[in-house]
């Protein structure tokens, strides 16, 4: 017997799934989809963080119940973790914007992220239910608190704020101005003189008539 025929057949294995199957591409996109933003993840976390600022409050206090001073004091109750230096008026370091050596100066929030932590409160505060007009957020107090922050703390750490302007592009056009000759064409009217032809002459070749003097005698007969 042939040794060819004789031997056993050698068994399939089935191909393995793709790895984009679309199964897997779907449970991707889906996941994609649920995981939040940067942005509304801190302002999840800001939002709980207030929340329990309120509940630990003496005495507790409700949202209902909160104002702009009470955001204010959350405000300062943040400054305890803050990782900024401001000097204080007696400090030697005061308004200097690199200082050579450390102080006892204390560290504070700085005004950039109090900025950034009120605008997502704000809009955390309206996202759960709060009205526009009863945001403790958006008040005049608020936005007086946060410029005093940020000019105390520019004069501490001698680093003027300067607010940002738009940089604007400016075109040069360069025009080419050309000075034209202009020429004035008399045209010629009914009222012109003609040389017998039908062609008007022009005002130059038309002879000045001239008034004859006529000197009239008066016969008396007797």
């Amino acid at each position: 017997m042939d040794a060819a025929a004789g031997a056993a057949p050698t068994p399939t294995v089935p191909d393995a799934p793709p790895e984009g199957s679309a199964a897997l591409v779907q449970a991707e996109g889906s996941a994609g989809q649920a995981a939040p933003s940067r942005y509304e993840s801190q302002k999840r976390r800001d939002w709980n963080t207030f929340l329990q600022y309120l509940r630990n409050h003496k005495p507790p206090l409700t949202l209902a119940r909160c104002s702009g001073a009470h955001v204010i004091e959350f405000l300062k109750y943040l400054d305890q973790f803050g990782k900024t230096k401001v000097h204080i008026s007696g400090c030697p370091y005061f308004g200097h914007p690199n200082p050579p050596a450390p102080c006892a100066c204390p560290l504070k929030q700085a005004w950039g992220s109090l900025d950034a932590l009120i605008g997502r409160l704000r809009a955390a505060f309206e996202e759960n239910g709060g009205r526009p007009e009863s945001n403790p957020f958006a008040t005049r107090a608020v936005r007086i608190y946060l410029r005093e922050v940020r000019e105390a703390q520019a004069k501490a750490r001698g680093i003027p704020y300067e607010k940002k302007k738009r940089k604007r592009t400016t075109t040069t056009l360069s025009s080419t101005v050309t000075t034209a000759t202009v020429s004035t064409v008399t045209t010629s009217t009914s009222n012109n003189p003609t040389n017998g032809a039908g062609v008007s002459l022009p005002s130059s070749d038309v002879p000045t008539a001239t008034t004859p003097n006529v000197t009239t005698t008066a016969t008396t007969s007797v």
